[in-house]
């Protein structure tokens, strides 16, 4: 059985509840990452991705442009966009399962969680699960399924 820690980015950059809105934007963008958790005293309370800031860009969404100084709806706090009913998983966590919420949910990434603390550890995306699937039918010896 392989857990979720073994696949996880470990200490995943993070956005807290109370950043504004362009600033969460401009993290993700410049971080080239789809999603990103949102902590309050490093506990997870929601998470943001591409797909839920879609509304509030232009078809180019790396464009910083957008995100002009005079318009305030980027003022607001993430906490007024993100998606704070978050599914995640602990570290002893088969992967299968994870994966099978990521299928089931249709999400891209699931936070990982200290099941003691509450407090964000790790992230699995599509891309890690990508990843060591790649690496298990390369042949690598470290990955197994």
């Amino acid at each position: 059985m392989i857990e979720a820690s073994e696949l996880m980015t470990g200490n995943p950059e993070r956005a807290e509840v109370t950043d504004p809105l362009r600033e969460v934007i401009r993290k993700l963008i410049e971080l080239d990452v789809r999603h990103l958790p949102i902590v309050e005293n490093n506990e997870l309370v929601g998470m943001i991705s591409d797909r839920d800031l879609q509304g509030l860009m232009v078809p180019d969404g790396s464009d910083l442009e957008v995100m002009r100084l005079s318009d305030t709806r980027f003022d607001q706090p993430i906490s007024s966009v993100m998606q704070g009913d978050v599914i995640s998983v602990h570290p002893e966590t088969d992967v299968n399962e994870v994966i099978e919420l990521m299928i089931d949910q249709r999400i891209g990434a699931v936070p990982v969680v200290d099941p003691i603390t509450g407090a964000l550890v790790g992230i699995v995306s599509y891309v890690d699960v990508i990843r060591h699937a790649r690496d298990y039918f390369s042949g690598e010896e470290s990955a197994t399924l």
